[in-house]
């Protein structure tokens, strides 16, 4: 006997792994923990993005996923190198004390 995931299992899944990261970025002030959550976010959506595809058998979700992981990778070295800097500056990673930034 096999049991095999459907689509809607994928998509409870997904869907739980994006409210968790949502409520990272809603919730926490240490902008490490915010970039993690924003992560967690993406990889909920590519989780979608490839359930969809294997149930539509096409190969569009896993492009689509390879998107996403690309800019993902990309926002994750710019965003570190800022807090990398601001910690440099304010001993802090607090995204309430980097308000200078908004000036």
């Amino acid at each position: 006997m096999s049991w095999e995931p459907t689509l809607a299992h994928y998509l409870i899944l997904s869907a739980a792994i994006f409210s968790i990261g949502m409520v990272g970025v809603m919730v926490r002030r240490n902008a490490i923990i915010l970039f993690m959550s924003i992560e967690l976010m993406l990889n909920a959506v590519n989780l979608t993005f490839i359930a969809f595809s294997r149930y539509r058998i096409d190969m569009d979700g896993h492009i689509f996923a390879f998107f996403v992981m690309a800019v993902a990778a990309a926002e994750a070295a710019v965003a570190l190198a800022i807090v990398l800097h601001v910690f440099r500056h304010k001993r802090s990673v607090n995204v309430d004390e980097m308000q200078q930034l908004q000036y």
